[in-house]
């Protein structure tokens, strides 16, 4: 057990200039957003630098408005040698969580150990864990219940130049496509769990992780390979809950010594600040 906190610095295509006031100033790229923080609760420490902004969300009688000038509607963005499109959506994301680096870097670490392995990501998104993984010899199902996220995984995976082989796309609610790869006897090298709080199936199926959680660990258990190197990572966003209980879950499937788990934290560029953005629970079989 490694109770483990991970921090994201500025990198070429993206910085956190400031927080505060409940909200974020960041840099995609050349365009700088605006975009709400309920975990930044103090003042921020370069008021000036929010006149930049090209774009802000804010939530419009339950809506998400963003107001922008001079913005496109999608541009493209790298980490490494993994390439993808952002876009300012209604929900306040872009497309791309930057807190996720540091499991970027551990999950290409882990896949370069194995010979090509068999890869799952459920909750897919935007996949940018998906074609990192693919970049790096991995054969990866990619399952997602939205048919505009695993469009757009398909664009990241162009744009990245990833053979089409490589990554098979399910629109497919996570938990009944874990239960049903039970039942196919099948087995995976890697998996990646990066579940919302709540969420919906293609035919309406609904998530809820504090009654859903426990049910697709069952599943993955049974899926995630015994052999040396099997890795897993599970994030948590949103959610409510402490890294130690994700870990604790975790634990009462996975009887683990060596869990890493912690908070995933954003570092803002010239500050000792760290804006919290995630919790994360991971372990490689050894």
């Amino acid at each position: 057990m490694d109770n483990l906190n991970l921090v994201v610095h500025p990198w070429k295509d993206y910085e956190l200039i400031d927080s505060g006031n409940n909200r974020k100033l960041e840099r995609y790229g050349e365009f700088i957003v605006i975009r709400p923080e309920t975990q930044a609760v103090w003042k921020p420490g370069k008021p000036d630098e929010w006149k930049k902004a090209k774009a802000e969300f804010r939530w419009f009688e339950g809506k998400g408005v963003w107001s922008k000038k001079d913005m496109p509607e999608r541009w493209e963005l790298s980490w490494e040698d993994v390439r993808f499109s952002v876009m300012l959506t209604s929900f306040k994301h872009t497309g791309i969580f930057p807190e996720q680096v540091p499991n970027w870097e551990w999950l290409k670490k882990k896949t370069l150990a194995l010979k090509a392995p068999q890869v799952l990501n459920l909750f897919g998104y935007t996949g940018i864990a998906t074609i990192v993984a693919a970049k790096n010899g991995a054969y990866v199902t990619h399952v997602d219940a939205s048919k505009q996220a695993n469009d757009w995984t398909k664009e990241n995976a162009r744009l990245s130049e990833i053979p089409e082989d490589k990554i098979r796309y399910m629109l497919d609610d996570g938990l009944k496509f874990a239960e049903r790869e039970v039942r196919r006897e099948k087995i995976y090298d890697g998996i990646i769990l990066d579940p919302p709080a709540f969420g919906r199936g293609p035919k309406g199926e609904v998530w809820k992780i504090e009654e859903d959680l426990l049910r697709l660990l069952e599943p993955v258990k049974k899926l995630l390979s015994p052999k040396k190197g099997a890795f897993l990572i599970l994030n948590g966003y949103a959610a409510g809950y402490s890294p130690r209980s994700f870990f604790q879950a975790v634990q009462s499937f996975f009887d683990k010594k060596s869990v890493e788990f912690g908070e995933l934290q954003i570092e803002e560029a010239g500050s000792r600040r760290l804006v919290p953005a995630g919790i994360y629970v991971r372990f490689a079989i050894d």
